[in-house]
């Protein structure tokens, strides 16, 4: 503390101060205070006080120790970087989408600085240096105070402290986005705690610059180069001391134009640009002024550099040293003219020395100047004074003296040469190891390239041309353009090429530049990426030269003689071949797996490549774009690209939910830019190469946001450009737009169309495309969202000014929609937001131009920045709020991928859209909705079973009601459950559409047909139901005037018989037993001769059948109404039927009709395909008329007519699918129903005879005696009486509820058990069946199969049901549980009854209360009735022992019923056939493909379309080619992309072409398929059975392709998954190969 005196003392002081390791310093000051500078933080230092005395000595001195701190480490901290320090800040995580992202608000903290500087800069935003925090409510105060600079940091710190958090690559990137707004970049960039500085030259090496020095000639000759590698002068510009002129404000002057001003350099009118800096002090930056070739903008004819060192030159002499050393000149700005200006004396120095001083300042002093030029020998004209002019006079000036400099051939240096003059002091960033390896690895590749066209074919020869001849191929497969009559054997042929070009791809190997690529991305992470980034350095250069004047010429030709096509395809090629980049390596790559995947998986090709897709995904998500299409081959390498994804989705654990956006434009019109904008990522601008394609970037989002934005990554998505001028001479130019514009829409959820102006001519075809591209994407279950950006707009209203354009774009796009709705045949789209998702206010986005006046000096336009950001809030936005985005991981995206490309190579996208995404959403719908089926039949079912159970207990239970009147309300009530299910459908129809679910939205369009197959089955059930209990009540009907009669009779006999019991009881006659006995043969043979003989009405069978036929075929005409007063009913149907040729008058024309027979069929093979269908129907028939049967006897009943109208109804629906003559049908009619005739005339005989009243009075006599006898004793009847019941009522009746329910029971247990999937769907079900056919080998089964579908599928599920049912004891647990729950009922109803009633009451109570789930057997009954005395409570005692022993006994007898031969009977004989009822749901609609027969697949009964997974040769349709009389492969899916023509009876016998068959057949899709290995399953079933097929049909066995030979039952296998997207057990097969 110093006292006042001592401060009022004039005193002098001398300060010396010194570390271990450095020499004494002193300085001598008057103050009792002052600042020392030039200390080395994070040092000790002794610092000694002494007092200057008047004499010339001085004191002893004050001693102290002291430690300077580490100024890096603690601003860090403060900036919230202290654990990035060392470069653990890297791009991708700067790039990933978090909070920071979301939000354009500035920084409230220190620590929320360097990502809003960031995030701004990121996003080339003019303004990233404005990074004054803020408070929630600023105030606006004023005080005599300094202000606080506690919340401030200058500019330059952040910016110097971030290059030091910051990666390598974050560190380029940087400085190119730096370098975009036209700041000034680290040259040198210093650390303040080692006192060494580090060269950025790695930092600027991806630095590409272009520009028109004055010098050249012409005025479209320009330079274009890495700017570390242009020899450009450099003129640097340093402070010593103090100077009053602003240095750095005064550089930005000299760089800037009037009407152009640029912030190159931050200076202290900045925001936050005053305060003090603490790190960045020693900083050089550099900027660099590149003319345009304007001599009225240009400041400087020559480019120069311009670098600014921050801070006092004289406290670092490394950097002066340094500059002095590359610069050109050096101006040095101080006013300080007495101060030490030492470093003006540098020996190594080749620059020009220039002092710039300010004459207004306090200590200027002419003299003083003129001594310090003659001291350090400078000119004085390089002084430059500021006199009293202005800034403007001054900068002229000084802009003049730079332009001398750069005039007179100045020293140049390259700033990569810079590192050879780099001091011990400075470290170049290009000197670690890494960065080294990496770049001798890229030169050990580029080194040797001499010509890129030779080294291409040399070592880059796989996806050079044979990739394009692959390529062709592929797209011929899809389009067969060329195919000749054999399609299949050409498609053979064309995968016989492919293979063979694979084996050239294999007999090249790996080339010695592919190994030296293999190796360098193989190697450490931080090396891969150096190695890359030097690779693409180092072809850049070298392709930039060659494609230069390529280029130029291309576009000369393209504009004065376009017709020239030839010319301009070969140029095109030139400059595809002259084009050199790591992604042709890349490709290569992906062209070195593909054909690797041809070879076996243990050969030692195949395993060298098997690392290389994991590399690749690792380098998508360090953030490299990756090639998606290949655009010179305009392909998909599709093996390397589904390794490659589903090693990504392997990296992240399955975290890999993607949501997709993509930019369309024309070319050149900023899309890239606009992407990198958005995402500050790195997508090629204006690169010297000129590759085609589409590239997928990767970008991160936070773990705070995924679960908001329902993704782990966005994935960008970068084109070419539409409408390429390029291309545009080409005949299949729009072709290629076409097909990229309808992918990268297909995969998008977002799609930005990028218009440069709203004008541009080139809008409304790319408009065209775009519509076309949507349309496809609305059709396959796809609807993203759409938003229109507008670039290069001036007006600042643009948005309210273009309502008038909104409006007519729209007009434009819902016409250009129509069009396109028109040529896809899908006319029912008539407004562009039919087929997407977009709103014209919300959806349309104006943004400035990208420059800040004229480049290469303009800096990017703030507004651009801004209105860019806007669009990226909205982007993200959308995310947050969307519903319909898909949110696919990796491999779902892969599986979108693959089906989008093959449908796109075909030439009608909507019809060949195949996608395993979209069959599994299908296939899943279809087993929801065939769930909900079940549950509605299983529940109608089981109501009608209960309605069915209550009519036959008609008479029984209800005294007083009329038959009829229950049928009409039973009826009504079945028309309003049914309706009630049908809601129940629908309703969770709606509830799985309104699901937020990405499979769904891909199957919406499937709604509408399931809706109609709800109604469809509604409509089915109620006929059903309603002819059921018809027909249940006419038998019922039938039966009540047998029991009627019998009634009568047995009351009259019971009143003899109590007449009888009362007389001998009064009269007291013998009381013996025979006596008794003897008594009541008397009144018997009374009552017998009084009864009149009634007998049951006899029913002639025949003439009711014949009467029935009458009105069945009476509407024929020809010969038909003869035939049925001629033909013998009774002897139709006694023998075997075979069909006549009188029968069928023109057999030929007869089979074009309606057999769509082809015109050279013969006779034999037309009569044996009519006796093949007759043959069906019968064997159909015979079924249903043996269930009849058996129905009449279990349940007692009479013949009924409506078995006969049942078969007459069941040979009309066999028929609809089958048409045959008039003649035919009659004689199969006959046939039928003759032999029906005869059975149903036996069992009605047989009916009569059983239910004779005579017959029955007879039977009943011993049962009328034994109860006389019982009651005359007066003995107890209970227990007897209860067994009695047990046996013959509730027995039966037990037995015949489980007979009833056990169909259903079997079907649920079918479907819901172990297995049950494979009743699940139709698919899952072909796809199960398929399998086994191919298990069991059998040509008669295959044979079966193709004859009747319908038969081979009821009789297959048959047996599988009966060998699950005799697997363990599953029957016997059905027939238990079924068992046991009725009992249960049976039980419970006992107890519930009250007790206080008469045993008949009781028993009568019993049965209406299980009307509805027991048929009690009427006889049995009656005769139980028969004198009944018994008392009820001991009764209900014994009734339930009874039946408890009754289920006892009953399971027993289950449990003793196993084996297959026991279950076939059960299963034989069962009311409701598990089969039956499983193929109603599994059968589908029952139609077959037109072309092959193979069945269709789509969910419900009721459908728009129809569609199979697999058709298969047209062999199985006995279709063989007319003049070689040999079967035909051809396969549908091959057929309707080919050109050839079909004729049948829908065509008139006319040729129609096949890609048109929905002008024939509207109702079928059939997708085109190229894969060989579509229908392998078929192709190998006809190959291993062409002869047998062949000797069936009648004809010539087919020429089987030699690739089809090759087929194996392992590739049947793999088909026949593929093809139903079986894929659980795919790669487990696929091994087997």
């Amino acid at each position: 503390m110093v006292s006042p005196e001592m401060k009022q003392t004039q005193h002098s002081f001398l300060v010396s101060y010194k570390s271990q390791w450095t020499e004494p310093k002193s300085i001598s000051t008057g103050s009792c205070s002052t600042v020392i500078t030039g200390l080395k933080p994070g040092t000790h230092y002794t610092v000694k006080v002494y007092t200057e005395l008047q004499h010339g000595g001085k004191s002893n001195p004050a001693s102290l120790q002291m430690m300077t701190e580490h100024l890096l480490p603690e601003l860090l901290s403060t900036l919230g970087l202290g654990d990035l320090h060392g470069g653990k800040l890297t791009l991708s995580s700067v790039l990933e989408i978090d909070s920071n992202t979301l939000s354009d608000k500035p920084a409230k903290s220190l620590e929320q600085l360097p990502w809003t500087f960031l995030s701004k800069l990121m996003m080339s935003n003019l303004n990233a240096r404005n990074i004054k925090c803020v408070q929630d409510e600023p105030t606006y105060t004023y005080s005599f105070t300094d202000d606080d600079d506690s919340d401030a940091i200058n500019p330059l710190d952040l910016i110097t402290a971030l290059f030091h958090c910051s990666d390598p690559y974050l560190q380029q990137e940087m400085v190119s986005k730096m370098s975009m707004c036209q700041f000034a970049v680290p040259l040198l960039l210093p650390n303040c705690d080692t006192q060494q500085s580090t060269l950025m030259l790695w930092a600027m090496r991806d630095l590409v610059k272009k520009f028109r020095p004055h010098s050249l000639e012409g005025d479209r000759t320009f330079v274009e180069g890495r700017i570390v590698e242009m020899d450009i002068p450099m003129v640097s510009f340093v402070r010593l001391g103090e100077s009053s002129l602003p240095k750095s404000q005064t550089l930005n002057k000299l760089l800037s134009n009037p009407h152009q001003h640029n912030h190159a350099f931050v200076h202290h009118d900045m925001e936050c640009g005053d305060v003090s800096r603490r790190i960045s002090d020693g900083l050089v930056e550099v900027s660099w002024y590149l003319p345009c070739g304007n001599t009225n903008i240009d400041l400087f004819t020559q480019p120069v550099a311009i670098a600014n060192l921050r801070g006092d030159g004289r406290l670092f002499k490394t950097q002066m040293s340094f500059l002095y050393e590359s610069s050109a000149a050096v101006f040095i700005f101080s006013d300080d003219l007495e101060g030490n200006l030492s470093t003006l004396n540098n020996s190594k120095s080749r620059a020009e020395l220039f002092l710039v001083t300010n004459s207004q300042s306090k200590t200027f002093n002419m003299e003083t100047l003129r001594d310090i030029c003659r001291k350090h020998k400078l000119k004085e004209t390089n002084v430059i004074i500021k006199k009293k002019q202005n800034d403007a006079e001054f900068v002229k000036t000084l802009r003049f003296h730079v332009s001398a400099v750069i005039g007179k051939n100045p020293m140049k240096i390259k700033v990569e040469d810079m590192a050879k003059i780099s001091r011990l002091d400075i470290v170049v960033d290009e000197n670690c190891p890494e960065c080294r390896n990496g770049r001798a690895n890229a030169e050990g590749i580029t080194g040797s390239i001499k010509d890129i066209v030779n080294f291409k074919k040399e070592q880059l020869p796989l996806h050079g041309e044979i990739w394009k001849q692959i390529s062709q191929i592929e797209k011929e497969r899809c389009r067969m353009h060329y195919a000749d009559k054999d399609i299949e054997s050409y498609k053979s042929s064309l995968k016989t090429k492919e293979e063979q070009l694979r084996k050239k791809q294999l007999e090249k190997a790996f080339s010695e530049a592919m190994g030296k690529f293999t190796a360098g991305i193989s190697d450490s992470r931080t090396q891969r990426l150096y190695f890359l980034k030097w690779l693409k350095i180092q072809l850049d250069t070298l392709s930039r030269h060659n494609l230069s004047t390529l280029r130029e010429r291309y576009k000369d030709v393209c504009r004065n003689t376009p017709q020239n096509k030839e010319l301009i395809a070969k140029l095109d090629e030139q400059i595809s071949n002259c084009s050199l980049g790591p992604e042709h390596f890349f490709r290569e790559l992906g062209q070195l797996y593909e054909c690797a995947c041809s070879l076996p998986e243990n050969n030692p090709a195949r395993q060298q490549v098997q690392h290389l897709p994991a590399l690749c995904a690792q380098m998508l998500l360090d953030g490299f774009p990756v090639e998606l299409v290949d655009g010179d081959a305009s392909n998909i390498p599709m093996k390397w690209m589904k390794e490659v994804l589903t090693r990504l989705h392997q990296l992240v654990d399955t975290k890999s939910k993607i949501l997709v956006l993509t930019v369309l434009g024309v070319q050149s019109t900023g899309k890239s830019t606009l992407l990198n904008t958005l995402f500050g990522v790195q997508f090629a601008v204006s690169s010297g190469r000129c590759t085609r394609g589409a590239f997928m970037l990767l970008i991160k989002v936070s773990e705070e946001l995924r679960s908001e934005l329902k993704c782990d990554f966005i994935m960008v998505i970068d084109t070419e450009g539409l409408k390429s001028p390029e291309l545009a001479a080409l005949d299949t130019s729009y072709e290629h737009d076409n097909e990229l514009a309808t992918l990268v829409i297909g995969l998008s959820d977002i799609t930005i169309i990028n218009i440069a102006m709203e004008n541009s001519t080139e809008m409304k075809d790319i408009l065209q495309i775009v519509v076309h591209a949507f349309l496809r994407m609305k059709e396959v279950g796809k609807k993203p969202r759409c938003l229109f950006v507008h670039q290069n707009v001036s007006d600042m209203s643009a948005h309210d000014s273009n309502m008038r354009d909104r409006n007519k774009l729209m007009e434009q796009l819902d016409e250009m929609t129509r069009a396109a709705a028109k040529m896809e045949k899908k006319v029912a789209y008539a407004k562009f937001t039919d087929v997407m998702d977009y709103e014209p206010e919300k959806d349309s986005y104006y943004i400035p131009g990208l420059w800040h006046g004229t480049p290469p000096m303009a800096p990017v336009n703030a507004g651009y920045s801004e209105a860019v950001y806007e669009l990226k809030e909205t982007l993200i936005g959308s995310l947050h709020t969307s519903g319909n985005m898909r949110n696919n991981d990796a491999t779902e995206f892969l599986e979108w991928t693959q089906g989008l490309w093959n449908a796109v190579k075909f030439d009608n996208f909507i019809f060949n859209f195949r996608n395993n995404l979209v069959a599994d959403a299908y296939t899943e719908l279809c087993t929801q909705y065939n769930t909900w089926e079940w549950s509605f039949q299983s529940e109608m079912n089981n109501w009608l079973i209960t309605k069915e159970t209550m009519i036959s207990n008609f008479g029984v239970t209800e005294k007083n009601v009329q038959i009829n009147l229950l049928c009409r309300e039973v009826i009504h009530e079945a028309s309003k459950k049914l309706h009630e299910e049908e809601q129940t459908i629908l309703s969770n129809l709606d509830e799985y559409f309104k699901k937020k679910d990405s499979k769904v939205r891909l199957v919406q369009k499937y709604k509408p047909d399931f809706q109609t197959s709800a109604n469809s089955l509604r409509q089915q059930m109620e006929m059903s139901i309603k002819h059921s209990l018809e027909k249940a009540v006419e038998i019922r009907e039938g039966m009540e005037r047998v029991n009627k009669i019998k009634n009568k009779q047995m009351d009259t006999i019971e009143k003899k018989v109590c007449e009888l019991l009362k007389e001998c009881r009064e009269r007291k006659a013998d009381l013996s037993k025979d006596g008794l006995t003897r008594e009541f043969e008397k009144m018997w043979r009374g009552i017998m001769s009084e009864l009149s003989a009634v007998r049951i009405p006899e029913i002639d069978v025949y003439q009711d059948v014949h009467h029935l036929l009458w009105s069945n075929l009476s509407s024929k005409s020809g010969r038909v109404s003869e035939m049925l007063n001629t033909v013998e009913l009774r002897s139709s149907g006694q023998e075997q039927f075979f069909v006549k040729t009188d029968w069928f008058s023109d057999w030929t024309s007869y089979g074009k009709r309606f057999l769509s027979a082809p015109s050279h069929m013969n006779k034999k093979h037309f009569f044996g395909k009519i006796q093949e269908i007759c043959v069906s129907i019968i064997g159909h028939c015979d079924i249903l008329i043996s269930d009849h049967l058996s129905v009449m006897e279990r349940n007692n009943t009479d013949y009924h007519e409506t078995y006969i109208r049942d078969l007459l109804k069941a040979v009309d629906d066999q028929m609809k699918d089958h048409q045959i003559s008039d003649e035919c049908e009659t004689y199969l009619k006959f046939h039928i129903c003759g032999r029906a005739a005869g059975l149903f005339q036996k069992a009605h005989k047989e009916f009569n005879i059983h239910n004779d009243p005579q017959n029955r009075l007879m039977e009943s006599k011993p049962i009328f005696l034994e109860k006389f006898l019982e009651l005359f004793s007066e003995k107890d009847q209970c227990q007897k009486r209860a067994k009695q019941f047990t046996e013959t009522c509730v027995k039966p009746a037990v037995e015949g509820y489980v007979s009833k329910h056990l169909g259903y029971a079997i079907a649920d247990q079918m479907k819901m058990g172990d297995g049950g999937v494979i009743y699940s769907t139709q698919t899952h079900f072909l796809y199960d069946l398929l399998k086994q056919l191919l298990h069991e080998d059998s040509f008669q089964k295959y044979k079966e199969y193709t004859i009747s579908y319908e038969t081979f599928v009821k009789n297959w599920m048959k047996e599988q049901i009966i060998k699950k049912m005799s697997s363990g004891d599953h029957m016997q647990q059905l027939e238990t549980e079924l068992l046991s729950e009725i009992v249960k009922r049976i039980t419970a109803r006992i107890t519930s009854i009250t007790k206080d009633m008469d045993i008949e009451e009781f028993i009568r109570q019993f049965c209406s209360d299980l009307e509805d789930q027991l048929v009690f057997p009427r006889d049995a009954l009656d005769t139980f009735f028969i004198l009944i005395n018994a008392k009820t409570d001991q009764f209900a005692i014994n009734l339930k022992e009874l039946i408890e022993e009754m289920e006892s006994h009953l399971a027993q007898g289950y449990a003793n019923k196993t084996g297959a031969s026991h279950i076939t009977e059960i299963i034989t004989n069962l009311p409701s056939k598990p089969q039956e009822l499983l193929l109603t749901r599994l059968f589908g609609c029952g139609e077959q493909c037109p072309f092959c027969g193979t069945p269709c697949e789509a969910g419900g009964q009721d459908h728009k379309e129809h569609f199979s997974s697999m058709h298969r040769p047209q062999a199985f349709a006995h279709s063989y080619l007319d003049a070689s009389k040999k079967l035909m492969i051809d396969i549908c899916t091959t057929l309707v992309i080919s050109d050839k023509c079909f004729s049948d009876s829908k065509t008139s016998g006319e040729w129609h072409p096949y890609k048109q068959y929905r002008e024939i057949y509207p109702d079928w899709e059939i997708m085109g398929d190229s894969r060989m290995e579509t229908s392998d399953y078929w192709k190998y079933v006809l190959m291993k059975y062409n002869e047998e097929f062949a000797d069936w049909a009648g004809s010539e066995p087919a020429d089987i392709p030699p690739a089809w030979k090759e087929l194996t039952s392992t590739h049947a296998k793999i088909g026949l998954r593929k093809s139903f997207n079986m894929a659980a057990d795919m790669k487990q097969t696929e091994k087997c190969v």
